[in-house]
């Protein structure tokens, strides 16, 4: 039987071995995602985190810590805690890395961010990142000093791949690739991408290998016509018909009827 993964193991593996990762949005993908082989998975460190843990017991689970959620590193830590004691093996963050630092100080294992980074795309606008030399510099510095805060993990998204292959080949962190070509430690997307769930805009990087919003649509459809026959049914006197209901026998109705007249 395969071994849970852990920090150290991808940290031992790195240069050695190419990863799939996939951020899920329920325990029903997360029990898919570990029995297709993928061991690197990541959610939202809410109330789906427990359910994507049992779920996938065997794969590194990266939850990620809402943006602005703590106000200080000691509400980081707090907050790492309670994620990591609730099943996660790392805490995403992408907060500035003193909050990665305190982390990490107390041996929590921190999953930093860099390049296309939403929670800050109001300074950079959703675009890709590190095309013109200086701001590529500017990607490698902030790589950097993630690293030296003591982060195991850095999400790398929507970079240049030559930014992305030297980011992997001169960081020891593991880095997660997402929209950087193939040079990255993982090969990360998002289920909703994957399932073809999205029913906005699909980013240049993703690729769709079902199309689950059609089959919700078809599914939906059968709801709405199942409710609508139950409730013409109901209305017509059709539903409940005889072999729904339960009668008293005959005598014990006789029974109860000379037992209510008494009252």
């Amino acid at each position: 039987m395969a071994a849970k993964i852990n920090v150290h193991d991808l940290l031992k593996a790195k240069g050695k071995q190419k990863w799939v990762q996939l951020h899920v949005d329920s325990a029903a993908e997360a029990a898919a995602a570990e029995a297709a082989g993928i061991r690197i998975i990541s959610c939202e460190a809410d109330a789906t985190l427990p359910g994507v843990r049992a779920a996938a017991p065997l794969a590194f689970i990266t939850a990620g810590m809402p943006h602005g959620a703590a106000a200080t590193p000691d509400d980081a830590i707090r907050m790492a805690f309670d994620t990591l004691a609730k099943g996660a093996d790392s805490v995403y963050t992408s907060h500035s890395p003193r909050f990665v630092e305190a982390m990490a100080r107390e041996g929590i294992p921190v999953t930093a961010h860099v390049g296309l980074v939403p929670n800050l795309a109001a300074w950079t606008g959703f675009r890709a990142i590190g095309r013109s030399a200086d701001e590529a510099l500017a990607v490698l510095r902030k790589v950097r000093e993630i690293e030296n805060a003591g982060a195991a993990c850095v999400e790398v998204e929507v970079v240049p791949v030559q930014l992305a292959d030297h980011i992997t080949k001169s960081t020891r962190m593991i880095t997660m690739g997402m929209g950087c070509g193939t040079v990255c430690d993982t090969q990360y997307l998002f289920s909703c991408d994957v399932l073809g769930t999205n029913r906005g805009h699909y980013p240049r990087h993703a690729r769709r290998y079902a199309d689950f919003a059609r089959l919700e649509d078809e599914l939906q459809a059968r709801r709405v016509a199942a409710f609508e026959a139950f409730a013409a049914e109901v209305g017509a006197g059709t539903y409940p018909a005889r072999g729904h209901e339960v009668w008293m026998e005959a005598a014990e109705a006789e029974a109860f009827a000379a037992a209510i007249a008494k009252l």
